[in-house]
């Protein structure tokens, strides 16, 4: 049975499958910022009846989502993975990168 290039690429870069999941969580967290632009968009797009429009918010938040188990397995393994979950994958795996001091890869290196 041969490797999945996920599975070939996190073992010649030496990273674990659980630092993957925690770099994934730390990252994808809603923080308080990113609550506040989340409200920001809402209101923009609700546009209060006399009130003035409030501008509108151009940053990103997080998604509140990281990477699961269930999805790391399959990316693992060679199974059905949603874009969005290869995207916050590849972030994780860049992050873990990063603090190695290796360059950053992109989405069709890894899947």
């Amino acid at each position: 049975m041969s490797d999945t290039k996920f599975a070939a690429f996190i073992k010649t870069k030496k990273l674990d499958a659980r630092r993957i999941l925690i770099a994934s969580h730390a990252l994808e967290t809603l923080k308080p910022e990113d609550r506040a632009i989340r409200l920001a968009k809402r209101r923009s797009k609700a546009g209060g009846e006399g009130e003035e429009k409030a501008p509108k918010e151009t940053r990103k938040s997080r998604s509140g989502r990281p990477v699961t188990d269930r999805a790391l397995t399959a990316a693992l393994k060679g199974g059905a993975i949603s874009g969005p979950t290869k995207h916050r994958i590849l972030h994780a795996v860049n992050h873990l990168l990063e603090q190695k001091k290796q360059e950053k890869i992109e989405l069709r290196t890894l899947f």
